[in-house]
């Protein structure tokens, strides 16, 4: 592996052996950190949309993991 520098990019190369799926999974690295370079959010916010998504989740889905027994509260 070759990493190259220049003026307007950077250019990294790999052996032909190396399989395309981890490839890609570096390019989704690489482009995930460019887009979140961007932004400016806390740890604190970022915990709560979490806590918020998996609510949604949890909430959306509970007939997959819960049987309903008939009865209701």
């Amino acid at each position: 592996m070759t990493i190259e520098r220049t003026n307007k990019e950077v250019i990294i190369r790999l052996p032909a052996s190396v399989a395309i799926e981890d490839i890609q999974e570096m390019v989704d690295y690489a482009r995930y950190k460019e887009i979140t370079s961007k932004v400016k959010v806390s740890q604190d916010e970022i915990d709560k949309f979490a806590k918020e998504f998996k609510k949604g989740l949890w909430t959306k889905n509970r007939h997959k993991f819960i049987k309903d027994t008939g009865s209701s509260k």
